[in-house]
């Protein structure tokens, strides 16, 4: 069996030793995987998979990793192995993500990176990306430095009003801010900062109280688009620099005119289902904002069209998050200075946890979740889709939600989601799905088993999930709830029986329970009603009991 990967990927680079590496080729290749994600070289092998070997002088395991301890800055420390695959010998050098920003001993600093055909390459790490992997490494908060050239003039006093309307119309803003003067409060926010005996805008302070002009001349990254697509038909397209807050007020403009509205009756009452949740809406910009690599060029873009909402903005992922793991992950952010304003300002929430907002927003009108697949490396998008809502769904959401006096967590809800789109559900289902590890998986789901929304059927590893007989009576629905939970009790002696005739007629307990992927207690009492009703005979007794087919 081949013990070295087929392909190279972002985490594992081939490096040819037929014609001997040089030292600093080696070393270049190393500083370019601790500077990314860290992974594996692999020594000895083409860049197209083929094995060749690695010469003796890189046989020397030991000696190799010192090589790279002293030719990297700071050092870093490699585990190196010798694998010999198909006759040959391969080193494997394991290098780990650095906590700094490494370069070689001459003064080289590569990242690697993706090219436009999917296959990796080192490159350089430009100063201007240097501030990019810092905060990344949660080693510099770039919007919270003082931002070089600017001034206090370059402050907007519109906005500085418009700030504290904010607070002031928001809930969740903190009132006492409002006691303090501009210079106060600016400071408590750190949008302004000293900076050499002088005080200046931050980035963050550029970012929201800054003159038009002023964020295009030292903010040139900071633009937003938001855009209207009817088939090829462009109905919007308005793209600026103006600071956040009042970015927001339009974003939130344009998108009420496109977000339109179906009711739904309920008793006396009119209850408006929208096309998307403005809540949903709303914490997707304010994430878009605050997470956004503001050292890249790109836009944050908002864009409605015929498939459904788009929210993009330059930056990936911070460290230790992807799109399986964003509901379950701790609150992470790339700009915690800014993050911190927009929650005390009251515009984003004061947990940290928006996400939580944007798939509630989807769940609770039983939709199609919000979508992450398509971000990369260097961008986060988060896709909405347009869909029908499922309104008995949401209707009993909203009844159990009254009668509980508390709403549900998103992961309940998340697991109500699946049931009702899947019908049934095993605990692996929701692990995969949710990103929860098994015991908080099991604890949320017998929680909803303990509030009468869902049911557990049968037990251990078969054990699955269904919505209650409750909820399907409640929603009109009971004979779907028969059939759902009914049909195994129609199929299993059918399947046996089949089962048994692949089996030269003969048949025992293990091979039910591996058939149905039950107990010894479920397959027992299965085989029971077949010998009962004279479709089995059995032919001994005790532990090595066998069935076979009555053929009369």
């Amino acid at each position: 069996m081949r013990l070295i990967p087929t392909k190279e990927t972002i985490n594992t680079e081939f490096k040819s030793d037929k014609k001997g590496l040089p030292d600093a080729a080696l070393t270049d290749a190393v500083v370019a995987m601790a500077n990314s994600d860290g992974g594996c070289i692999y020594l000895g092998v083409e860049d197209d998979g083929t094995i060749t070997g690695v010469k003796k002088e890189h046989q020397d395991k030991d000696g190799v990793c010192a090589l790279i301890a002293n030719k990297t800055v700071p050092s870093i420390a490699v585990r190196a192995e010798l694998l010999e695959d198909n006759g040959k010998i391969v080193l494997k050098i394991e290098v780990p993500k650095s906590r700094a920003i490494v370069s070689s001993s001459e003064g080289k600093i590569l990242k690697r990176r993706l090219k436009a055909d999917g296959m990796p390459e080192a490159k350089p790490l430009y100063p201007y990306e240097i501030q990019s992997r810092l905060s990344e490494l949660k080693l510099l908060d770039f919007s919270a430095q003082p931002l070089e050239g600017s001034s206090l003039d370059d402050l907007d006093p519109i906005e500085q009003h418009h700030l504290r309307d904010i607070i002031r119309q928001n809930s969740g803003g903190d009132k006492s801010l409002l006691e303090l003067s501009d210079t106060e409060l600016n400071q408590a926010l750190h949008l302004i900062t000293d900076n050499n005996g002088k005080m200046v805008p931050t980035v963050s302070g550029m970012l929201i109280l800054g003159r038009p002009d002023r964020i295009e001349k030292f903010m040139p990254t900071a633009k937003t688009a938001f855009q209207v697509l009817q088939g090829t038909e462009v109905r919007i397209n308005e793209i600026s620099s103006k600071p956040l807050l009042k970015q927001f007020d339009e974003i939130e403009s344009f998108f009420k005119a496109w977000n339109p509205e179906q009711e739904i009756q309920e008793g006396l009452f009119r209850i408006p289902v929208p096309e998307f949740s403005p809540r949903a809406f709303r914490e997707a910009v304010v994430n878009a904002f605050s997470h956004r690599d503001y050292t890249q060029m790109g836009l944050t873009r908002i864009l409605i069209d015929d498939e459904g909402l788009s929210v993009s903005n330059p930056g990936g992922f911070v460290e230790g998050v992807n799109f399986k793991n964003l509901i379950s992950s701790e609150p992470n952010g790339r700009n915690p200075n800014l993050s911190d304003i927009l929650k005390r300002i009251g515009l984003a929430e004061r947990t940290g946890r928006g996400i939580d907002r944007i798939y509630e927003g989807s769940i609770i009108y039983g939709r199609q979740w919000p979508d992450y697949s398509e971000s990369t490396a260097s961008s986060v998008k988060v896709f909405i889709p347009r869909s029908a809502p499922d309104l008995r769904f949401a209707k009993m959401i909203r009844e159990e939600q009254e009668k509980r006096k508390n709403p549900f967590s998103i992961y309940a809800l998340m697991i109500l989601s699946i049931i009702r789109t899947e019908k049934r559900a095993s605990l692996n289902r929701f692990e995969n799905e949710i990103g929860l590890s098994q015991s908080r998986a099991k604890s949320a789901i017998e929680m909803m088993v303990e509030s009468g929304l869902v049911e557990g059927h049968g037990s251990g590893k078969t054990r699955f999930y269904t919505l209650s007989r409750r909820v399907y009576r409640e929603t009109n629905e009971e004979a779907k709830y028969v059939r759902l939970t009914d049909i195994d009790n129609v199929r299993w002696p059918e399947l046996i029986v089949k089962f048994a005739k692949s089996r030269n007629g003969i048949i025992n307990k293990s091979d039910v329970m591996e058939l149905l992927k039950i107990n010894a207690g479920q397959a027992y009492s299965e085989i029971k009603k077949l010998v009962k009703d004279g479709t089995l005979i059995q032919v001994n007794k005790g532990k090595y009991a066998k069935y076979r087919l009555n053929e009369n």
